[in-house]
């Protein structure tokens, strides 16, 4: 199982990833708040959704958040390393999105 510390670690990554890819800012025009829960872990990561880049990135749930993510650690993990594709692990229930209809297809041009 993965630790509390990895997931902090592999979120940071994709914030860094995307902040980095100024493509994704023009593909992806989102200001949204972001909830991200880590299943078995039972741990909650929280921040802000902006221009396609993920900023202040935060320990802790919002349940107000306007997209939620909810993953296992390990799936986590194999996302971010690029060994499991995100639409496959959708469409299993390995990773399940909550977030409107116009968001989810902003969404899908960051993956």
């Amino acid at each position: 199982m993965t630790t509390v510390d990895q997931c902090r670690q592999a979120l940071g990554e994709i914030a860094t990833r995307l902040a980095g890819d100024p493509e994704a800012a023009q593909r992806v025009n989102l200001d949204r708040t972001i909830a991200c829960h880590i299943r078995d872990l039972g741990v909650h990561f929280h921040g802000r959704l902006n221009s396609g880049a993920i900023v202040v990135l935060a320990d802790g749930d919002d349940p107000d958040a306007q997209i939620r993510l909810s993953v296992g650690s390990d799936d986590l993990l194999a996302l971010v390393a690029g060994d499991l594709n995100f639409a496959a692990a959708w469409a299993s229930g390995r990773v399940s999105v909550k977030a409107s209809f116009g968001d989810l297809l902003k969404l899908r041009k960051l993956l």
